[in-house]
């Protein structure tokens, strides 16, 4: 459907959707026990949580099932899309800006959510430079993953770049 024909949701009322959520998953990967996955990130487990549901910190040793690390995940998930919501009062969305957000979200925190442009620029309405500002967060542990050649966090760049073209895609 045309991107201008096209209305936008209130935040309160989307949920990630099973191809969000799906494109999240393949992105984090998959491990069974605890891992830290780049230099100087903190440790992840299943589908990239770096927690469980109480709050509890995921540590070394710490074991996982596939079918719970896909529980484990989509649980966290949903108590970030609540987060997610409460700190967009009254933005609307396209489905597809949700989904990029909330990946964003699941990668780095709504801690860093909460004080991301992206946040502030979709508080004050600019759609495309929300989007523009996905692409400040390029680094991981102080190094710049957008580097050309970089073999320790190129992915980090990646998905930046692909979450910038897919929101981008949406705006009129």
């Amino acid at each position: 459907m045309n991107a201008q024909l096209r209305q936008r949701i209130a935040v309160s009322l989307l949920a990630v959707s099973a191809t969000g959520f799906s494109a999240w998953k393949v992105s984090e990967g998959y491990t069974d026990h605890a891992v830290i996955p780049t230099e100087g990130d903190v440790l992840t487990i299943g589908h990239g949580s770096t927690r469980y549901e109480d709050g509890r910190p995921v540590k070394m040793g710490d074991r996982i099932t596939a079918p719970r690390a896909e529980l484990l995940a989509r649980n966290l998930m949903t108590q970030d899309e609540q987060r997610f919501a409460t700190s967009l009062p009254g933005v609307k969305l396209h489905q597809e800006e949700f989904d990029v957000y909330m990946d964003f979200v699941g990668q780095y925190g709504i801690g860093t959510w909460r004080q991301s442009s992206m946040r502030r620029e979709l508080l004050a309405g600019n759609y495309v430079q929300a989007c523009a500002s996905l692409l400040k967060y390029r680094y991981a542990a102080g190094f710049d993953c957008s580097t050309p050649g970089n073999k320790r966090c190129r992915g980090v760049w990646d998905r930046q770049l692909k979450r910038h073209v897919q929101c981008m895609a949406v705006q009129p």
